[in-house]
């Protein structure tokens, strides 16, 4: 059995990796190699990409940004989350909120020194996009309309730092980040129909909030049917190899959250409305590789 000292450092391990989303990160990392190996850069061999020491410095300091964005965003809805996720929120104050700064401070200025080795204008782009989460867990998270556009913003951001990258802008390129940003777009909202208890109490400004839960619900449908668009198109106008399966899935998924939004009034609703769509953007991570199966195998063999 475990002593005493041994299932603390065990649940304060647990703990940090609740704060950070630790999950989060690691579908983060393989989004955006995978995003890099067959989307970016098709035609270069998938060793050069793998081991391509400026990608593999990216990938480090977007993760260590966007794992100390969890952090700070912890410790800004401590009280709120106590409302809405008691259970989790318990797990995560295993960890003070000192350590929490700390180790805050620790992950910016990691992900600012991977940068540091690929180019001053990452460091640029990566001091600017900590200044950005901060910002938004500190202000604009409680702003009507604002909190869910920028939190979508943030959330694709490290994707717009790999096109950058590849100097890649194909119309394929942006039509893919269009179906992304929708889908996050409505996992933010969704969540704020999930939380709207302790936002209430804390003062914040969400759409539920203030113009109800009906409102939410017809501006989620619109979004689901723009969804369709981007959706139509690399299906029908682009060559996407045998990943045009994902798109049909997601389609049908997305009807069945229309029919599920349409007689939600429950929390338990809607966290399984928004682990409906964190499914369909996971699935839509992994799903990349179907691109191009014939290219993969003779990339890798």
């Amino acid at each position: 059995m475990l002593s005493i000292s041994k299932k603390r450092l065990l649940l304060k391990i647990l703990s940090f990796i609740s704060v950070v989303r630790g999950y989060n990160i690691l579908v983060l990392v393989i989004a955006q190699y995978l995003t890099a190996m067959f989307i970016l850069a098709p035609d270069l061999p998938l060793r050069n990409v793998l081991f391509d020491p400026n990608l593999f410095f990216m990938v480090l300091a977007t993760a260590s940004i966007v794992a100390a964005g969890y952090i700070i965003n912890n410790f800004y809805d401590s009280e709120k989350d106590l409302i809405n996720r008691p259970q989790k929120t318990m797990l995560d104050r295993f960890v003070s909120q000192r350590t929490k700064l700390s180790v805050y401070f620790l992950l910016n200025l990691a992900g600012i020194f991977f940068a540091s080795y690929i180019s001053f204008r990452a460091v640029v782009f990566f001091s600017i996009y900590t200044f950005a989460i901060w910002f938004y867990s500190h202000r604009l998270k409680k702003i009507l309309f604002l909190n869910n556009l920028i939190a979508s913003i943030i959330t694709i951001t490290p994707f717009f730092a790999i096109f950058l990258y590849y100097k890649n802008f194909d119309l394929v390129i942006l039509v893919h980040a269009a179906f992304l940003y929708l889908i996050i777009l409505m996992r933010e909202m969704v969540k704020d129909l999930e939380n709207m208890k302790g936002d209430l109490v804390q003062g914040y400004r969400t759409i539920p909030i203030v113009y109800g839960e009906n409102l939410s619900k017809v501006l989620l449908t619109v979004l689901t049917f723009l969804t369709l668009i981007p959706m139509y198109f690399l299906i029908f106008r682009f060559e996407i190899g045998k990943m045009d399966y994902f798109f049909y899935g997601a389609a049908a998924l997305l009807f069945l959250f229309l029919l599920i939004l349409y007689f939600s009034k429950a929390k338990w609703q809607y966290l399984l409305l928004h682990n409906l769509l964190k499914f369909i953007i996971v699935v839509g991570v992994f799903s990349i590789l179907l691109i191009d199966i014939e290219a993969l195998l003779s990339r890798v063999f």
